[in-house]
């Protein structure tokens, strides 16, 4: 409780001062909030920010892309960008320990470390001032910004979550080349069991590719922070939305350490005997992701159950090689049909994750209008459609991506994503999300199915049109099949950083990336051994504390979003 009125005193003292700032300000001056110098508020004048995010950004090129210069013509602002290298989580709280504030911070879930620091300002006063396009999109919305029932501020801007988002495009569950399911006729991959067969009856007959290497029926990405990426399968698979590491009750809202769960124990002992069938790559759990996506390009990687933000750039290499029958589809597989996979699982608008105006900011009246700028209709439209007459053009009223561009975007993704900066700035703005159209009657995203099905290539288009679909997302349960969740997604929740969640949570990931790997790689008649020692670690670090006080997280946020 010490540390909780800390951090509100803090935060009200931070409020404060920026509230008799802004009373200062006449007209378009504002003064210096935050400990921020004072500026004209639509100052076109140069300036560079710093900004830190916890997500990478392998394409960045300094706002020296297309798009880029074209914001910092808009806006005055360059931003001087690291992105998390390594763990982010250290990361931020090396930032928070030290003070040395970047004047931008993304820090996801851990913005509560910077919270309890001091290192970020409530930007309630700064958005209803100087934001109104952000103001206008989030509208009765902005209550799922407040950071907690004890402490309503807003500390970051959501990024992540999309505003009014109709997702349209399939791009988890778990993916096939298109040459393994064609091989096989086609058949339905519902189950894991259907998944291994396929993969199982194609390297038996082509053990290895055109030059004598050997080809690699499944592939996990289980570097430092991706092992999120193995483990949650486990829960998707078992019916499970994505609410990050519990599985909550959708009744009684009572949170669960997802592993804890006897249906993903199964799925974890299928990974075993995939392993143990000589089917899962042995290097899954020590290679590297660059190690894991030039497998990738390869060609050589039959199956995956990986989202296609994480293997993408070896996907791209495949298309740049020509090779699309080894590029890869989209299927719902879970354990046994009697579940459904959860990808299009909504979850609603999430206040969560977003971008932090440090309290070391130099100028965060041009912070703020930067954000908001990215954020308008023209923000918006830049970011996902590029640059008029350059990317794309108006017909009748329809924007449409010149063809040119659609073929580099489809054949040389990395580099011309670099050279455009198309799509690198989405997670740094408030946008509204797939299927929403702007003042214009277009979408605000590319992500819609007439445009969509422009960019699948001969083999994805065959794969597709065998399976009787239009897109790979006909395959999967539909949104209208499932119960809107009352908390958004659970991973989005911001907590301080003395919560007894986050304290014990640190706990339940050490002992789980090391017992996972070791229940998966073990002998099969070892594996239950391993797994009931693991289930008693994790009772023996105090798993059913850290689930009460989740639970109790949930429950008040169900509580702080039920309020006007």
């Amino acid at each position: 409780m010490k540390s909780r009125k800390k951090r509100m005193f803090t935060s009200l003292l931070v409020s404060l001062t920026l509230v008799g700032a802004l009373a200062g300000c006449s007209g378009n001056e504002s003064s210096p909030a935050a400990g921020g110098t004072t500026t004209s508020g639509d100052s076109l004048e140069p300036i560079t920010l710093t900004y830190f995010s916890e997500d990478p950004s392998t394409n960045w090129n300094n706002m020296k892309d297309e798009v880029g210069k074209l914001i910092t013509q808009k806006t005055g602002v360059t931003l001087d960008a690291e992105f998390a290298v390594g763990d982010p989580v250290q990361k931020i709280s090396l930032i928070a320990a030290t003070g040395n504030y970047p004047d931008l911070i993304a820090a996801k879930a851990d913005v509560g470390k910077l919270v309890d620091a001091g290192a970020v300002i409530d930007l309630t006063e700064l958005i209803d001032k100087h934001a109104p396009n952000i103001k206008k999109m989030l509208g009765d919305k902005i209550v799922r910004t407040k950071y907690s029932l004890d402490d309503p501020s807003i500390y970051a801007i959501p990024t992540w979550s999309a505003v009014d988002e109709k997702k349209i495009k399939a791009d988890e569950g778990f993916e096939l080349q298109h040459r393994v399911v064609k091989e096989a006729g086609y058949p339905e991959i519902r189950t894991v069991q259907d998944y291994e067969k396929v993969i199982k009856d194609y390297i038996t007959k082509h053990p290895t590719d055109e030059n004598g290497n050997k080809n690699i029926g499944m592939s996990l990405n289980a570097d430092d922070w991706h092992m999120y990426q193995v483990t949650n399968s486990a829960f998707l698979t078992t019916g499970g939305p994505n609410d990050g590491e519990y599985f909550i009750d959708q009744n009684t809202h009572q949170a669960t350490y997802h592993f804890r769960r006897p249906e993903e124990r199964e799925y974890f002992r299928w990974l075993n005997h995939m392993n143990a069938e000589g089917l899962l790559d042995p290097e899954s759990f020590v290679q590297k992701t660059d190690q894991f996506k030039a497998k990738i390009a390869s060609g050589r990687v039959l199956g995956l159950a990986d989202p296609e933000w994480d293997y993408g750039d070896g996907q791209n290499a495949l298309k740049a090689a020509g090779k699309f029958d080894q590029t890869y589809g989209h299927y719902p597989v879970t354990m046994s049909k009697e579940y459904k996979d959860t990808s299009f699982w909504p979850a609603g608008f999430d206040g969560g994750y977003g971008i932090s105006i440090s309290s070391k900011c130099k100028d965060p009246v041009r912070a703020i209008k930067f954000l908001d700028f990215l954020a308008s209709e023209e923000g918006q439209i830049l970011n996902n459609w590029g640059i008029e007459g350059k990317h794309y053009t108006v017909e009748n009223g329809k924007r449409k991506i010149i063809p040119a561009v659609q073929e580099r975007m489809d054949n040389d993704n990395a580099a011309f994503t670099k050279e455009s900066g198309m799509g690198l700035y989405w997670n740094m703005m408030v946008h509204y999300g797939d299927g929403i159209k702007d003042s214009t009657g277009n979408y605000f995203t590319r992500n819609y199915p007439e445009l969509l099905a422009t960019t699948y290539n001969k083999a994805e288009k065959e794969t597709l049109k065998a399976y009787k679909a239009e897109h790979w997302k006909d395959l999967f349960p539909k949104e209208e099949e499932f119960t809107p969740r009352a908390y958004g997604a659970a991973y989005t929740m911001s907590l301080p950083n003395d919560d007894p969640a986050v304290i014990l949570g640190a706990k339940m990931k050490d002992i789980t990336w090391k017992r996972i790997p070791e229940a998966v790689m073990a002998k099969p008649e070892n594996f239950d051994k391993i797994w009931d020692a693991y289930m008693a670690d994790l009772e023996k670090a105090g798993v059913k504390e850290m689930e009460e006080a989740y639970t109790k997280h949930i429950q008040d946020r169900i509580k702080l979003w039920s309020t006007n």
